[in-house]
């Protein structure tokens, strides 16, 4: 312990000193959240630890207000507190795992810095596992609302000795956020700490009433970022289906099933519309489309392409690609090269058939 200019400090050692951190007044265990490498338990820490808790619940130390973002409220890559709801862990490789958090609301869109060229070679992600989840797996997620992936590696894992348990409401504090080809994920560091949350606290109580209020309205499963409606650019003849996510689209088991969604076109192959159509005239397009919950491929194909792209010439279609696709434009009309792409809100009615692949309908393309 040393003192500065009449403030008393501790003072760590790597060589000698070892530390545990516990949580605080609201604490119920006795098991450290983060510890150094030489920290060994001893049989009096649970006393003091406890004497500790009382000494401070009845203290008048100022309790500093901690600032808990939503995923809705994440507006750059930067350090940031979350509570939400562990729904899933899984290991991505030999010393790494990925939580996967959920709060109920929407974190907003990014801007896409591929170009649309190099999609062909380089294809967008549609996730940021190695492998995508299985359909069991997806189907204990709920389907509204972002699922943000929070990366454990080695290093963290030493002062993270107990990941957290599935269903279980989290504190995660000073998680580095990132942004990774469109999609948004967490990074734990040394920083980091989780910590358990009651079901009854006010966090939680509070993320759990604005999500029954969400499903309690008739627009729920339209992205928080699309209001007050999504852009006019396309005319959707699916009217009587309700809306859906993408995440409801990768749950479902059923062929032939018909989903009404609000997505970004975010990428397409081919990319030039001179190579839309097969030589003998028709029309196979991936497009890659995304939704606050999902990333997903969908096909615009023979009688549907058709439709899709509503017998428009070359430059006209080429035109109305662009915006679907977001590409920037200059005041002059020329891309602005190195800019993001943004691509607006748009309805889209979609198809599934089998092994997961799913293709546009009831849809044209027309602004």
């Amino acid at each position: 312990m040393k003192t500065h200019e009449g403030d008393v400090y501790a003072i760590f050692n790597k060589r000698f000193s070892s530390f545990a951190l516990y949580e605080g007044i609201d604490g119920e265990n006795f098991h450290p959240y983060q510890v150094s490498l030489r920290f060994h338990a001893r049989e009096q820490d649970n006393k003091i630890i406890a004497d500790l808790r009382k000494w401070l619940a009845n203290s008048k130390v100022i309790d500093v207000s901690i600032n808990f973002l939503l995923l809705r409220e994440i507006n750059e890559v930067d350090w940031i507190n979350l509570a939400c709801k562990v729904l899933h862990i899984c290991k991505t490789a030999k010393d790494e795992w990925m939580v996967f958090l959920w709060d109920g609301t929407d974190a907003p869109p990014f801007g896409i810095y591929k170009k649309l060229e190099d999609e062909m070679q380089n294809q967008l992600p549609l996730c940021l596992e190695p492998m995508p989840l299985s359909r069991d797996v997806l189907c204990t997620f709920p389907t509204v609302g972002t699922i943000l992936r929070v990366i454990i590696n080695e290093d963290c894992r030493k002062y993270t000795p107990q990941l957290p348990k599935i269903g279980q409401w989290v504190k995660l504090f000073h998680v580095l956020c990132k942004v990774h080809e469109g999609l948004w994920y967490g990074v734990l560091t040394p920083s980091s700490k989780i910590r358990d949350i009651p079901n009854d606290n006010m966090l939680i109580l509070e993320r759990q009433s604005n999500y029954d209020h969400r499903l309690s309205c008739k627009l729920d499963k339209m992205p928080y970022w699309s209001f007050p409606w999504p852009s006019r650019i396309t005319e959707v003849n699916c009217d009587d289906v309700p809306f859906a996510t993408l995440m409801d689209v990768l749950m479902c088991r059923k062929v032939r099933k018909k989903f009404r969604c609000v997505v970004r076109v975010v990428a397409a192959i081919p990319w030039r519309v001179e190579d839309f159509c097969s030589p003998p005239g028709i029309y196979r397009v991936r497009f890659a489309l995304e939704d606050p919950t999902a990333r997903i491929h969908a096909f615009a194909y023979a009688e549907d392409g058709a439709k899709f792209f509503n017998g428009y010439s070359s430059d006209a279609l080429t035109q109305k690609l662009i915006k679907l696709l977001g590409v920037a434009i200059s005041a002059g009309g020329m891309e602005i090269k190195g800019a993001a792409r943004n691509p607006p809100w748009v309805q889209c009615c979609l198809k599934s058939h089998y092994l997961k692949c799913y293709k546009i309908c009831d849809t044209k393309l027309v602004g």
